[in-house]
């Protein structure tokens, strides 16, 4: 069941499992989209592969908000503030709330949990990066991150920096025959999502 809601200006998706019950608890993917999604029609996102390709979609709900502005860093703090209600409402489960995000997002998803690292169990980034120097701060969050070797719009160092400066508990998995579009095969692959669930704070 896929709703679309608002939250003070940010509008979003949210999409429930099959048999949701009110009063129970799931996993949650906040999830951030790229430069694609911008605007005011969330017509745009509706079909990111997050949530319309997902093999686990029925394991999860999963939320999507929509960036109004030219970057997700331009209405950031409106972007915690909205994490932090997602994470608060009755149906999450505290102890299974994942970030992920690609591109534009990427980069939004690694200084959402820079912000709020109490906050999440896992993450999955989609050729992103950030501020490396800071990265420290993500060290007990266990992240997998993702690249295509022929991107050239965010190079693949981005995300090497990154996994890089976090240390153990992050991995980057660099596809050789992938430029920009590393998503599609990430989040159609069900064993990402597996391995989303098998982390609990």
């Amino acid at each position: 069941m896929l709703l679309s809601k608002k939250y003070k200006k940010l509008k979003y998706y949210i999409s429930f499992p099959d048999g949701y019950e009110d009063g129970k608890t799931y996993p949650v993917i906040f999830y951030t989209h790229g430069a694609g999604g911008r605007g005011k029609r969330i017509s745009i996102i509706k079909n990111d592969e997050v949530y319309a390709k997902n093999p686990c979609v029925n394991d999860f709900i999963i939320v999507m908000p929509q960036c109004y502005a030219d970057t997700w860093f331009d209405i950031f703090e409106q972007l915690i503030a909205f994490c932090e209600y997602i994470y608060d409402s009755p149906f999450t489960d505290k102890s299974r709330f994942y970030a992920t995000g690609v591109s534009m997002g990427g980069y939004a998803c690694y200084q959402l949990m820079m912000s709020r690292p109490e906050l999440f169990a896992a993450a999955i980034v989609c050729c992103g990066g950030g501020m490396y120097w800071n990265a420290y701060r993500l060290q007990n969050i266990p992240i997998r991150a993702f690249h295509g070797a022929l991107d050239k719009v965010v190079y693949p160092e981005e995300s090497a920096k990154m996994v890089s400066a976090i240390g153990a508990r992050a991995e980057l998995i660099v596809y050789e025959d992938a430029d920009h579009d590393c998503w599609t095969k990430t989040y159609t692959n069900k064993e990402n999502f597996e391995w989303l669930l098998s982390h609990r704070k």
